[in-house]
């Protein structure tokens, strides 16, 4: 058998890509329901996604959104630009630093967020029902230690 060969059938059989084929797989398989449910609401997932941090975290300066959400900083302005003509979010200017905009999440937003998450909520509840409690949680804390030492050695 010639080396070449040799060296497929090893990476073949190597857990590693095994892992980040079925990994990639899942999250596709997840994220795309996840999205579906969302869009039904008129939002795209990285709209939920801020206007769900605005609620849960409270203000936010606009150049900080994109680290917490992953998005790059230059779809923010995009994504505010969105929520503000639903009436979503708000933006106000720092008091103490003019060159700061923050970005606030408005009552009709709140309402917004009050009506769908529950259901939303249910969804992500039925798309991970393929689990047990004590499998998510043992899933959670292998992926969270997987992508800190992928983080960690860049």
């Amino acid at each position: 058998m010639n080396q070449n060969k040799e060296q497929y059938l090893k990476r073949k059989q190597d857990p590693s890509l095994k892992l980040f084929v079925v990994l990639s797989k899942a999250y596709r398989a997840v994220v795309d329901q996840v999205t579906d449910d969302i869009r039904q609401y008129g939002l795209n997932p990285t709209e939920f996604a801020v206007l769900e941090l605005l609620y849960h975290s409270g203000d936010q300066p606009l150049q900080k959104i994109g680290d917490k959400i992953l998005l790059a900083s230059g779809s923010i302005t995009y994504v505010v630009d969105k929520l503000e003509e639903k009436g979503y979010i708000k933006r106000t200017q720092c008091a103490e630093d003019r060159r700061i905009t923050h970005a606030s999440i408005t009552d009709k937003g709140k309402d917004f967020l009050n009506s769908a998450f529950p259901d939303h909520w249910k969804k992500i509840e039925q798309i991970t029902a393929g689990l047990s409690e004590d499998e998510k949680l043992a899933s959670i804390d292998l992926l969270k230690k997987l992508g800190l030492y992928a983080d960690e050695n860049k």
